[in-house]
């Protein structure tokens, strides 16, 4: 079971709330344990911020991933707690990527909200290899959506 806080901070138009639990189970579904996430909407200005202090960019990004960080213990996590972390999504970046991109905008969010639960369960694209399996596995996930290859025209 997924347990979702989505919290809009936007005023900006995005999916409605069963689109997103929708995309999350889809992306979350490998995992047997129940899963808590909260994807939060923002605009510009509190993703430049929050993109600034965490990742020492100084602009807004499309999607930021705070997986949640529960100390370990000898045999494993000390809390046995269901919480993934957080997504925070930029609604005006995904609509303005989405048109430069000449992409539906569901499917941005959609891919977007995978991308972004991938992240939370440990998957990462630091490097070459790594990005390839997380790409793969967006590929596969959006297929089943019938949404095309987000990385169809990038260059690797």
């Amino acid at each position: 079971m997924i347990e979702l806080d989505l919290q809009r901070a936007s005023e900006s138009a995005a999916p409605d709330e069963a689109d997103f639990r929708r995309w999350c189970e889809l992306a979350l579904r490998q995992r047997s344990a129940d899963s808590e996430l909260t994807i939060r909407l923002v605009d510009e200005p509190e993703a430049r911020e929050l993109n600034r202090t965490y990742r020492q960019r100084d602009y807004a990004t499309n999607v930021l991933s705070f997986p949640a960080d529960i100390p370990d213990g000898p045999d494993g996590p000390l809390l046995d707690i269901p919480l993934l972390g957080d997504l925070v999504i930029c609604v005006p970046v995904v609509a303005r990527e989405a048109a430069e991109q000449g992409k539906a905008p569901e499917a941005h969010w959609a891919h977007l909200v995978i991308h972004g639960c991938l992240h939370l369960l440990g998957y990462d694209h630091i490097d070459d290899a790594e990005a390839e399996e997380m790409e793969d596995l967006e590929r596969g996930l959006l297929a089943e959506l019938d949404i095309a290859d987000p990385y169809a025209d990038d260059e690797h």
